[in-house]
């Protein structure tokens, strides 16, 4: 089981960018990717960016490509989605999540291990 666990949010104004970040422990090995999604009240969970394990691949959903970015450090266990230009849109509780296996890396079904999530207000 892994242990995940979000920060780095906040309130920005439009065009603002902010650094989150996601600490794992535990199994995060067996995790063939990553990854990030955002929930509103209300509404569904949707898959935001995700990471592989192997060769440290990135995928985006459309809406935020180009303006976010996922990378890692291996040796930290820590993940930093930089989120860039961000739009009222955005706003959101942001929620690492660990356990999917491609091609199901933005599906949250697929997900086994889940942060309490940040959130992130842009106004």
């Amino acid at each position: 089981h892994v242990q995940l666990v979000e920060s780095g949010g906040g309130s920005v104004q439009t065009g603002g960018a902010l650094r989150l970040s996601c600490t794992a422990s535990g199994h995060a090995y067996s995790s063939a990717c990553i990854g990030w999604f955002h929930q509103v009240p209300g509404k569904e969970r949707e898959g935001v960016a995700s990471i592989y394990r192997l060769g440290s691949s990135t995928v985006y959903v459309d809406s935020v490509r180009g303006r976010f970015t996922i990378s890692r450090d291996s040796a930290k266990n820590t993940l930093w989605p930089q989120m860039n230009s961000l739009k009222p849109e955005d706003t959101a509780m942001y929620y690492c999540a660990a356990g999917a296996s491609r091609p199901f890396c933005l599906q949250p079904e697929f997900y086994n291990s889940w942060g309490q999530g940040t959130q992130v207000t842009v106004s």
